[in-house]
């Protein structure tokens, strides 16, 4: 196997079983496949919702008292690495007009 092939494979693994930041993964079939934190089926989209509708992260922990300060970190670190992804998921999630998703 080449070089290529195994960072390719590396990649594909990766986006199967995890991701690229610690705390982030990702699970088939849960959450329509989007990254969550670790352990939970919470979303970092819809983390990264709240906080942009100003949310602390006191607000975070009483919405969702199984998150630390660690799980945040990561999905913001995932954010940070990935803002077009998570803008994308955050437009598909939104409700529309109608008030649906």
């Amino acid at each position: 196997m080449t070089r290529a092939e195994r960072a390719d494979l590396w990649k594909r693994l990766a986006r199967e079983f995890g991701t690229d930041v610690p705390g982030v993964t990702f699970v088939p079939g849960v959450c329509g496949g989007n990254p969550c934190v670790a352990g939970t089926r919470i979303p970092v989209w819809l983390l990264e919702a709240m906080r942009r509708d100003g949310a602390t992260e006191r607000q975070f922990q009483a919405a969702y008292p199984q998150l630390t300060s660690t799980d945040l970190q990561a999905a913001w670190e995932y954010v940070r690495r990935h803002p077009a992804e998570v803008d994308q998921q955050i437009r598909e999630n939104q409700p529309d007009e109608s008030g649906e998703a």
